[in-house]
């Protein structure tokens, strides 16, 4: 971004935050202040937003937008629901926020690294709605750490400059052990089938050996 844009950014929204402190002191919000709050995140989101598209090589300023934005739906949410937002505005904040990653990686395919944020984030929204629907515990641990699992193992799946990326196939596969683990902690079934994984994991290891 150019210095005479990021100096107009800055201008307006000081100008915006200064108006509303302003208002907010002369009494003339009467208990609008949030909801004109989220107007200035709003407006700061946009801005950004127009910084990528009028020059697409500034894929940073997607990051910033899709935080403000997030920001001013969770503000605008809680004024208006507040009774969903106390339910369903933390998940709907970290899903913005994968969103916000998962457009960083679409729009510049070379940034992979998008896609585990992105991933963390959404599994984190995932456990978020979880709890909110009664889950927690280790049903909700468990899937978190299959959510992780699933992240990585999309990661594998992204092409690259050299090729497929094989590595993230560890994380995945044993951050997917883990959860189906933990998942299993909460059933009777898991004395039977983690021994009988295990063993057959062990066989597996040494039939590769000697073939």
């Amino acid at each position: 971004m150019k210095r005479p844009e990021v100096r107009t950014i800055g201008g307006i929204i000081l100008i915006v935050a200064g108006l509303l402190f302003l208002l907010e002191n002369l009494g003339l919000l009467r208990g609008a202040l949030a909801l004109l709050w989220a107007s200035l995140f709003g407006v700061g989101g946009g801005l950004f937003l127009y910084v990528f598209f009028t020059d697409r090589a500034q894929w940073w300023a997607i990051i910033p937008a899709g935080v403000l934005l997030a920001i001013m739906l969770v503000i605008a949410l809680d004024q208006l629901a507040p009774n969903v937002s106390a339910t369903w505005g933390g998940a709907l904040f970290m899903a913005c926020l994968s969103l916000t990653f998962g457009a960083v990686y679409l729009v510049a395919r070379e940034h992979w690294w998008a896609i585990i944020p992105g991933g963390v984030m959404f599994t984190i929204a995932l456990v978020i709605a979880l709890s909110a629907l009664g889950v927690e515990g280790l049903q909700a641990g468990g899937a978190f750490f299959i959510g992780l699992a699933l992240s990585f193992a999309l990661l594998a799946l992204v092409p690259a400059r050299e090729g497929r990326m094989k590595w993230p196939l560890i994380p995945a596969g044993a951050l997917a052990l883990v959860g189906l683990a933990t998942l299993m902690a909460t059933t009777a079934i898991l004395g039977y089938v983690l021994p009988i994984a295990l063993i057959l994991t062990g066989l597996y290891l040494i039939f590769r050996m000697f073939r």
